[in-house]
């Protein structure tokens, strides 16, 4: 059974459908995905087992250069290789315009969220099959039972398994030293804990023995990494990184501390134990999900001891001070 995922964006919603993958892999030996996601993610679905065929899209750069000759050249292109395969199944998982969109490019029946469980209702129109499912739900459990009713299968409500291959993971880390990576960029300022608290944990971490690692993903989080760095000698700021070598840096952390970011949901995938903090977001609706993930809310008044004492308990460290 071949099936086609339109996933597009973002990091953190790719990682939420990858147990809906395992799940359907589970039920059906038999099937084949292929996914549809946007150039700068193809990284993290070429990883789990059950993917066949990553198809980047680049809608985010394209729009930006609609009237550019190779953009139209790109599109083309695109079109041709989705609509080279009939698909048994295609699955919007995304539930927005643009992924339902893309759904009626490819070839065979689209299935997808009903108008009312629908992020952006005018897409559950271009679909052939739609479900309900409460918006109540957390994402991973919603996009777990949304490939259980399109594929026919039962759901049941266990540890999400994300499926991805360690082993595929290449290993770029030469560090020896036990280390705690800060995961602290967001696409939105008001998801972003403030810099002096960022320093007091890493100077809790270092008496603690540990070394900070900080990756960054644009110009603002790298100046936030300095400023951290400069105010303890235990940081290190990681160069730029493809996600896939990021995956091999948290992979080998003792604890992650995340806010609500894209590398949250990817060392929940890696089922690294990891401190979230929340602002804007309910973590229970969109919240990291899986093994050894904790939950921080209120995140702006949340202090730096508190967010160790609970990252040492995740870590099952005698650390706590």
């Amino acid at each position: 059974m071949d099936i086609l995922i339109v996933k597009l964006s973002s990091l953190g919603d790719i990682i939420c459908t990858l147990p809906a993958v395992s799940d359907a892999c589970a039920a059906h030996t038999t099937i084949k995905f292929d996914w549809v996601v946007e150039e700068n993610f193809t990284e993290i679905p070429k990883l789990h087992a059950g993917v066949n065929q990553v198809i980047p899209i680049a809608l985010r750069r394209w729009r930006k250069k609609l009237l550019h000759g190779s953009v139209a050249r790109e599109i083309h292109c695109f079109i041709k290789t989705l609509r080279k395969r009939k698909y048994d199944i295609i699955i919007d998982p995304q539930g927005l315009l643009k992924s339902a969109i893309v759904t009626t490019i490819a070839r065979g029946n689209s299935y997808g969220f009903n108008s009312k469980s629908i992020r952006e209702p005018l897409a559950a129109y271009f679909y052939n099959r739609t479900f309900s499912i409460s918006k109540t739900m957390h994402t991973v459990e919603r996009m777990r039972t949304l490939f259980a009713k399109a594929l026919d299968y039962q759901y049941h409500c266990t540890l999400p398994s994300y499926g991805l291959e360690s082993h595929e993971i290449k290993d770029v880390s030469s560090f020896r030293e036990k280390y705690i990576v800060f995961a602290h960029g967001s696409s939105r300022s008001n998801k972003c804990w403030p810099l002096n608290k960022w320093i007091e944990l890493s100077h809790l971490a270092k008496t603690a023995g540990f070394i900070i690692m900080l990756p960054w993903g644009n110009e603002e989080e790298l100046s936030r990494a300095n400023t951290i760095a400069k105010a303890t000698d235990n940081c290190q700021i990681l160069p730029s990184l493809s996600l896939r070598a990021i995956a091999s840096i948290l992979l080998q952390a003792q604890g992650v501390v995340a806010v609500d970011t894209g590398l949250g949901h990817l060392a929940a995938a890696l089922t690294i134990p990891a401190i979230s903090l929340y602002g804007p977001t309910n973590p229970k609706l969109a919240g990291t999900h899986g093994k050894n993930q904790y939950h921080l809310v209120d995140m702006n008044n949340l202090e730096a001891k508190i967010v160790w004492q609970k990252l040492c308990y995740a870590m099952k460290s005698e650390n706590i001070s």
